[in-house]
């Protein structure tokens, strides 16, 4: 996958997880709330994959 897919579906999940850990925290459910971290600590993570593939990438084609 390119660095702009990982960096979108980094976007995605955070988002989810960020919604999971809303409803958990809502329906007092500190299993959803653990798996909305999780999933949103994974978005941040392919966030910073599809970054470092940027930079590589820059710096592959300025050598």
């Amino acid at each position: 996958m390119g660095s702009t897919g990982d960096k979108i579906k980094g976007k995605a999940n955070e988002a989810v997880g960020k919604i999971k850990q809303g409803v958990g925290e809502a329906t007092d459910n500190p299993r959803l709330k653990g798996e909305g971290r999780v999933q949103e600590t994974k978005g941040k993570a392919q966030q910073l994959k599809g970054e470092v593939k940027d930079a590589l990438k820059r710096g592959i084609d300025q050598a």
